[in-house]
């Protein structure tokens, strides 16, 4: 009986692609995608960093890693493989198929030598079994513009703002994105083909909104920010209700950034802006005349394993001085438990095995969480998941694993 339930794992051969994206596509409800979304997850997938279960010659199981640089505390640029389409056939569940993927995906990624893994979850409650924490959040928000008003800083009258096709100026966007990618924890550093994702924009999944839109702003005949949106017509007995959804919004100074956000708020015959994934600290809060009418929801982001604990932590810089042993656990990664002394600065750290006593102790599933800055050490003491050892040593860790802007990731993979 036991040969009759084996599944066979094996490294994806690109004559298997569809049937492999085929059972990722029936685990996730079966609704086929545009030929569009298709082709261009063909093209970004890397073939030979995702696996699949087979029985006999039939796929049950699908994952996939994406060769991702995630901008860590301190702006280093640090590799990570970005987990991806993640699926089990529902004839195959509670075989251990899940988990001998995951399995083999880690012991894979610390071969490659990436200290990093990175996911975002369909159910968040699957991956934590498996050392993944929750390291960023967003926001989410339906902003009422006709009751909200913003209070914008000075020069935004300046900042010349243009409609343009979202294609040719995609380089220009691009670039903006590029620069600021090192300033905020979590973000991604777009790889050539990453760039067609902005623009993929598949007709029938409109629900009665525009084709993408794209505004960008300029100062001295150079772009520093861009929109791109849709807007989505709604009449009433009273009127235009219309709404205006944002798919994203980069600028690289506060005018700039205002001069959009504002642009937004003003679309003729719409009174609502749907935003999505927006960061934690998102600076809008701070313009807008009523936090209230914005209706923010807070749910998980990215979600973040340490595959090498010492090469992670020394991968980051430190808010304040920290000089503490952490004893971890790691059930599914046993090479990263143990004691670890992690003495770091705004300069740099070194993270190596030690004997000496502990200072705190967690898991390295606390660990992702807290790596990027978004989550107190001290909230995870709270809770209970982080134990104090050494009286004094989780505000000092906690202040030194902080981040002055919130961890954020711009886009799903």
């Amino acid at each position: 009986m036991a040969s009759e339930w084996a599944t066979d794992l094996r490294v994806l051969r690109q004559d298997d692609w569809d049937e492999w994206y085929d059972n990722l596509i029936r685990a996730f409800g079966g609704v086929a995608e545009s030929s569009e979304e298709r082709e261009l997850w063909d093209s970004l997938t890397e073939t030979d960093r995702a696996i699949g279960a087979w029985d006999g010659d039939v796929c049950v199981g699908s994952a996939g890693a994406f060769s991702f640089r995630l901008t860590v505390p301190g702006g280093a640029s640090v590799r990570a493989a970005g987990v991806t389409m993640v699926s089990v056939a529902a004839t195959h569940r509670r075989r251990g198929v899940l988990t001998a993927m995951m399995r083999r995906q880690l012991d894979d990624v610390r071969e490659w030598g990436w200290p990093l893994a990175v996911l975002t979850a369909s159910e968040p409650v699957i991956y934590g079994r498996f050392g993944y924490g929750i390291g960023t959040y967003h926001v989410t928000g339906e902003i009422d513009t006709q009751q909200t008003r913003l209070s914008v800083p000075p020069g935004t009258d300046d900042v010349r703002l243009r409609y343009a096709k979202p294609a040719e100026v995609l380089g220009a966007c691009e670039d903006v994105y590029a620069r600021l990618v090192p300033s905020r924890p979590g973000m991604l550093a777009r790889t050539p083909g990453w760039e067609r994702l902005m623009l993929l924009d598949p007709e029938g999944e409109r629900d009665g909104a525009s084709a993408l839109q794209c505004v960008v702003a300029e100062r001295d005949g150079e772009i520093v920010g861009y929109t791109r949106f849709a807007v989505k017509p709604h009449w009433e007995h009273t009127g235009a209700q219309g709404k205006v959804l944002l798919r994203d919004l980069e600028a690289l100074d506060p005018a700039a950034y205002a001069a959009l956000w504002r642009f937004l708020f003003d679309i003729d015959l719409t009174s609502t802006l749907v935003t999505r994934m927006r960061p934690v600290d998102d600076a809008i809060q701070h313009l807008v005349s009523d936090i209230r009418r914005c209706s923010l929801r807070v749910r998980d982001s990215l979600h973040v394993r340490l595959v090498d604990v010492g090469a992670a932590l020394e991968a980051r810089t430190y808010q304040a001085p920290v000089d503490v042993v952490l004893e971890v656990t790691d059930e599914f990664c046993p090479w990263n438990a143990g004691r670890w002394r992690l003495t770091g600065d705004a300069k740099g750290a070194s993270c190596e095995r030690t004997n000496d006593a502990a200072d705190l102790a967690l898991s390295v599933r606390e660990l992702g969480a807290a790596y990027l800055g978004g989550v107190s050490l001290a909230a995870l003491g709270a809770a209970g998941r982080v134990r104090e050892v050494r009286r004094g040593a989780l505000a000092e860790a906690a202040l030194g694993f902080s981040s002055t802007v919130a961890p954020w990731l711009p886009h799903g993979f």
